[in-house]
């Protein structure tokens, strides 16, 4: 069985920077792709990035993130990241990385694994 577990999350000034990290025990990471979510209070879930499986991955962001954000893999040490740069408030919110076996993948329901979530907050 696959766990998650985020890390990384905090306060942080708008035009602040935050680097979220997401751990993944159990095999095969290399072969899934990885997204990021995230979710703020009376919201939606809301698609962030992914991340193909392998080596040289390609990547896949939200039009509000491009930019911004960048996700990356270390299959090595079996950890997804999410850099975020110049971050707004209503970049706010619990981030969490999810495990498909497509790419790419915008719905929730194309994600078989969750972890559990850090928060971000962005004070103006």
């Amino acid at each position: 069985q696959v766990q998650l577990v985020e890390s990384g999350g905090g306060l942080v000034q708008a035009g602040g920077s935050l680097r979220l990290a997401c751990a993944a025990s159990g095999i095969f990471f290399s072969t899934y792709a990885m997204g990021w979510f995230r979710q703020a209070p009376e919201k939606e879930r809301e698609f962030v990035a992914a991340i193909r499986w392998g080596t040289n991955s390609m990547t896949n962001y939200a039009d509000s993130m491009k930019g911004r954000f960048t996700i990356s893999r270390d299959n090595a040490k079996n950890t997804v990241y999410l850099q975020m740069n110049s971050l707004k408030p209503e970049d706010t919110a619990v981030y969490c990385c999810a495990r498909s076996a497509r790419y790419p993948a915008h719905r929730p329901d194309e994600y078989d694994s969750w972890g559990q979530g850090t928060q971000v907050s962005v004070s103006s």
